[in-house]
Formats: C-alpha cells, structure tokens, sequence
C-alpha cells in the first residue's frame, strides 16, 4: 500500500472515530462549595447534590475528575469555552443557556427563606410582602455575588429600591455579616439554613421570615460546556430519568 493510501485510511479512520474518542475523554465536573449540597469537611467530599451526580456520571459510564472551583471560575470557565467541561446545582436563566447545555432537572429547591437581623426584624415586619420590603430604601440587603437566585429574583433584585450589598463570600459568611448587623437582610436556600444553624448556635439569633410574594423553589440542573456530544448528555437524562423513577417509587411506598 503506497504511503498516500495509508495516510488516506488513516484519516477516514480517525473520521469514524472522532465522535466516539470525543466522548470516551474525561470530563472535569467543577462543584462550588455549597454545604448542605456540596462540601468539604474533614478531608472528604460530601452533599447530597455531590453524591447525586457523582452517582449520575458513574451510572451513565461517563468518565470524570471532580473538583472544587469557586462560582465565577467555573462560569468564567465557561464563556472561555473550556472543552469536556461539565457543572451541577445551578439554576437555568438565559444568559446561561447561551453559553452551555442543560441536563434535565437533577434537584428541585424548596422556596428561599429571608434571614433577618434583630436591628431590622421590626423594619421587616412592617412588610406585607416581598416586592414592598424590597421597595424600602431603608433596608440593606446581602447578596452572593457570582451567582443566581433564579430569574425572578434576579429581576427583583435589579429594581430594588434596598442597599444591595454584593459579596462573594460563602453563606455562612454572609449569615455572620447578617447576625452582626453589617445588612438588614438576606435571602438563602431553606436547607442551606438548617444546616448552617446546627454549626453555629450564635446564628440562631437571626429570625428566619417566610414572606408573602417569595418565588417557588427552582429545579437545579447539570450543566456542560457546548463541545460535550449529544450521546453524551443522552445518557445523563436518561440515568436521571432512572434515578427520578426510583426516587419516585420510594416516596410512594412511604407513610403520608
């Protein structure tokens, strides 16, 4: 065989192959610490949404390194178009959907809850629902920087009339800034809360609001850069399909 008919074999073969060396690469699946979701403690990786992905790529024969990156890395990550490059735990809003491919629901939120500090509380109760609280110039209100709340609240939180006070710091951070009365207030995932209150008992001095007008908890997603092949996030939905099953049959079989 001549050395040009060789080299012609040779690229139909890796024509053929391409698509199918694409996907047996490794994936790198980027988590930012969230506790109770995902987090470290001791030396060891832990959180149920982890473990549920964790779960997920393993079950699909998906090939993957986990590791922990900081919310504006990984979306920075993300818009540089990092190849075989895949997330978890986040909310689908459209500036995101332009830059990555989503899974189908992994996990659904229970509604936020607003954590209030004692100098406020008397402010906040003044309030009949979200949209008027949000409408008080005299409120100061914490927000994590770098991430979403979910459309509407984003949108909320655009036309606010409170001081926004954006930080990058973790929850537990932003509650201690809320508990010493750098902000009136903040907003945080309902179990993001009981965790946080069972580690530290001087939290507990902040009083937790349930008020009128807050938006219903939002399905979080596995999210993967564009270069990730379709068959790939084929078999991701279709082991959270399984999984969702499953989950379903056991709720069923529980007492109501």
């Amino acid at each position: 065989m001549s050395i040009k008919s060789t080299l012609l074999l040779a690229l139909c073969l890796i024509g053929n192959l391409g698509s199918d060396y694409l996907h047996a690469q490794t994936i790198t699946v980027a988590w930012r610490e969230k506790p109770p979701h995902q987090y470290i403690e001791n030396g060891k990786e832990q959180g149920i949404l982890l473990e549920l992905s964790k779960r997920v790529f393993k079950d699909s024969q998906i090939p993957t390194r986990f590791v922990e990156e900081p919310a504006k890395r990984i979306w920075q990550n993300f818009s540089n178009k990092t190849p075989n490059y895949c997330s978890f735990g986040w909310y689908k809003i459209p500036e995101r959907e332009a830059l990555v491919q989503f899974s189908t629901s992994l996990y659904k939120d229970p509604p936020h809850i607003l954590l209030v500090a004692n100098a406020a509380l008397a402010s906040v109760n003044k309030h009949k629902n979200l949209q008027a609280l949000l409408a008080d110039p005299q409120l100061s209100l914490a927000i994590v920087d770098g991430v979403s709340y979910g459309e509407k609240l984003d949108q909320l939180f655009l036309t606010s009339q409170n001081k926004i006070i954006r930080s990058s710091a973790a929850p537990m951070i932003m509650a201690r800034m809320v508990n010493a009365n750098r902000a009136s207030m903040m907003l945080i995932d309902r179990e993001d809360w009981n965790y946080l209150s069972s580690k530290e008992e001087q939290l507990m001095e902040l009083t937790q609001v349930d008020i009128d007008g807050m938006p219903a908890g939002l399905d979080r997603y596995i999210v993967c850069s564009k270069d990730i092949p379709a068959t790939t996030m084929k078999k991701i939905n279709q082991t959270l399909s399984k999984l969702n099953s499953l989950n379903n049959i056991s709720n069923a079989g529980k007492p109501k």
